[in-house]
């Protein structure tokens, strides 16, 4: 049976909008920050149409989007790329089967009336979830109720009967949570009812080996590739970590702290993408990286950089205690 998704022109803009303002920040928006802008002059007129606003809105936000325009022109470019979130799959990856994955979670904003995917998660128990700080940023922490998980996802355009849609009662951010280095980038996801734990929805254990070395796999709903179409049904791939000492050769010493992890392939090819924020890296059967960003997807020498999640074991089992 088919699901209320909606394609996301409208809802990507307004995603692309609140994402800008709120979860991008720093050099990590100037790469992109033009080509959004544009998009928002170009769609403006549509919005009118859809969200009711009025000429004195049109104006205003054509003038709001000439002064962000000036205002990226002055700022200095930045390598980092925009975060892993809402419009941009797993590159190089295959379908994942029902049940393949039971920790996954789609999230998912409803308040445009349907459900959008805008970035992963993963199960931690019957309550909780663990998801990437800049997925949550400049939302509604104690009143999420418009923001849902589903678990048991596996195409997210068909009702297979084994979804669990879930809306959140509350979000912690880690309080350190820097969106100009994109350190700390945690979140937890509380639910406002338990999960029913079977083959098609369970929780994944959190890694306690810090700097893990070893192939992985990562699981979402992103592009495919990279500034390409997001699929419908769930994807992954096999990736290996990749030493922090390599990591910070390839992006810098100072882009690369202490609460990240990286992995990929020298020559590219594999790699999670922009929609796959937030979404589980798991190795050894763990949960050891939160998918954050990268410079592009797949790109030879450029690897997937991850929240570290042995680095914030102690602070999840203590925000969720």
């Amino acid at each position: 049976m088919p699901k209320k998704h909606k394609p996301p022109d409208i809802t990507a803009v307004l995603r692309m909008q609140h994402q800008f303002f709120f979860g991008c920040v720093g050099g990590c928006c100037i790469s992109s920050m033009v080509v959004m802008l544009v998009v928002m002059v170009m769609t403006v007129e549509v919005m009118v149409v859809m969200v009711g606003y009025t000429l004195v809105h049109i104006f205003t936000m054509k003038t709001l989007v000439l002064c962000l325009l000036l205002a990226g022109a002055l700022a200095a470019p930045s390598r980092k790329p925009t975060f892993r979130r809402g419009l941009n799959k797993i590159v190089g990856g295959q379908d994942a089967s029902p049940g393949q994955f039971p920790y996954q979670l789609s999230f998912q904003d409803i308040s445009f009336g349907f459900q959008f995917h805008f970035c992963g998660a993963s199960i931690y128990n019957e309550n909780w979830g663990v998801c990437a700080g800049h997925c949550v940023q400049g939302e509604d922490f104690n009143n999420p109720d418009y923001l849902q998980v589903v678990a048991g996802e596996q195409d997210l355009d068909v009702d297979e009967g084994n979804e669990q849609a879930i809306v959140l009662s509350k979000i912690i951010q880690h309080e350190d949570y820097n969106g100009f280095t994109i350190s700390n980038d945690i979140s937890l996801l509380q639910l406002s009812s338990p999960l029913t734990f079977n083959s098609f929805v369970g929780s994944v254990g959190l890694q306690s080996v810090k700097e893990y070395i070893g192939d992985c796999v990562v699981s979402g709903w992103g592009t495919t590739s990279e500034g390409g179409s997001t699929p419908s049904v769930l994807q992954y791939v096999d990736v290996p970590t990749v030493s922090d000492a390599d990591c910070r050769a390839a992006y810098g010493e100072n882009d690369i702290d202490d609460s990240m992890i990286c992995a990929g392939l020298p020559e590219g090819g594999v790699d999670a993408c922009q929609g796959d924020s937030g979404g589980p890296m798991v190795c050894g059967g763990l949960l050891t990286g939160i998918v954050s960003w990268g410079y592009g997807c797949a790109r030879p020498d450029y690897p997937g950089v991850y929240a570290e999640v042995a680095y914030f074991k102690d602070w999840v089992e203590a925000n969720v205690s």
